[in-house]
This record gives structure tokens, C-alpha cells and sequence, in this order.
């Protein structure tokens, strides 16, 4: 490190001494005295003062701290738990939904299940024809063009494709 120098004046040595001649100097105060104010007594005689009941022992409460503010962490499960909450009510509209779909499609069910299906006969000599002669499909083209002809005559009167297969 550098090489510090210090100097002492003849003047710092003479405004120390004076510093040390005022402390001694000073004066310390003397406390007043205090004045008595005289209470008016009361016109009344006292009878029997009250008995005076000892003060109870002082109670030492613990100290609380005070509660810590909210962290980010309690302000993510608010904000996870608000997206849940609406994710919920998608769900209940979801579910009532899915309700009446199934609803829908039962009652279709209902009415197609009393319709006979139509070219029964052309599509089962089609399967018929595919399974004797599964090395050589092509020979069934008549028979698929028999039944292909029968549903486009189906739909045309009025007959659904679902009813057709």
C-alpha cells in the first residue's frame, strides 16, 4: 500500500487542549423542581376507601408476524383454477349437447329400424359372388352393377343409402 505521513501542527495540539479546558468548564444542569398542584378536596367525607386489588401479573401475548403478501404462486393456482372452472361449464355444454345428439339418433334409429332395407337380394348375391369366386373379383362386376343400379333407383324414390347397405 502507499505511505501515509501524518502531520501535527502546534495549532492542532493548542485546539485540542482548548476542546478538553471546555468540557471541564461546563456546568450540568440542576433539575427544577417540580410544583405540586393541590387537588381540591372534596366537600364530602369519604367513608371507607375501596379495597385495592393488586394488579395482575402482566401477560405476555405472542408476537404474530404480520401475513406475508400473497405469493405468485397462490396467484397461478387463482389463475389455473379460474381456466378449470370455465373448462367445467364447456364441459356441462358438451355433455347436454352429446344428450341430444344421442337422443336424435335413437329416434332416427327408431324410424329406419321399421323401413325394410331395400335391394336386400341384389346385395346379397354381390356377397355371394365375391365369396365363390375370390381369386377372380372380376367376374362379379354384373352383380355389383345390378345392386349399384337398384340403390340409385332407391335413393331416387325417396329410400336413405343407410337403409341399402
Amino acid at each position: 500500500m502507499g505511505d501515509y505521513t501524518i502531520r501535527i501542527s502546534t495549532s492542532l495540539i493548542e485546539q485540542l487542549a482548548r476542546d478538553d479546558e471546555k468540557q471541564v468548564k461546563r456546568r450540568t444542569r440542576k433539575p427544577k423542581p417540580r410544583k405540586v398542584v393541590e387537588q381540591p378536596e372534596d366537600i364530602e367525607p369519604k367513608s371507607s376507601p375501596a379495597p385495592v386489588l393488586p394488579f395482575p401479573p402482566p401477560m405476555y401475548l405472542p408476537v404474530t408476524p404480520a401475513p406475508p403478501p400473497p405469493s405468485p404462486a397462490i396467484q397461478v393456482v387463482e389463475a389455473i383454477g379460474a381456466v378449470v372452472a370455465e373448462s367445467e361449464k364447456v364441459l356441462e355444454k358438451l355433455h347436454k349437447k352429446e344428450a341430444m345428439m344421442r337422443e336424435e339418433l335413437t329416434k332416427r334409429a327408431k324410424e329406419l329400424a321399421g323401413n325394410p332395407s331395400p335391394c336386400t337380394d341384389e346385395r346379397a348375391g354381390c356377397a355371394e359372388c365375391y365369396r365363390s369366386n375370390m381369386q377372380d373379383p372380376l367376374k362379379c362386376a354384373e352383380a355389383v352393377k345390378r345392386f349399384e343400379a337398384c340403390v340409385r333407383m332407391a335413393r331416387r324414390s325417396g329410400g336413405a343409402m343407410g337403409a341399402a347397405q
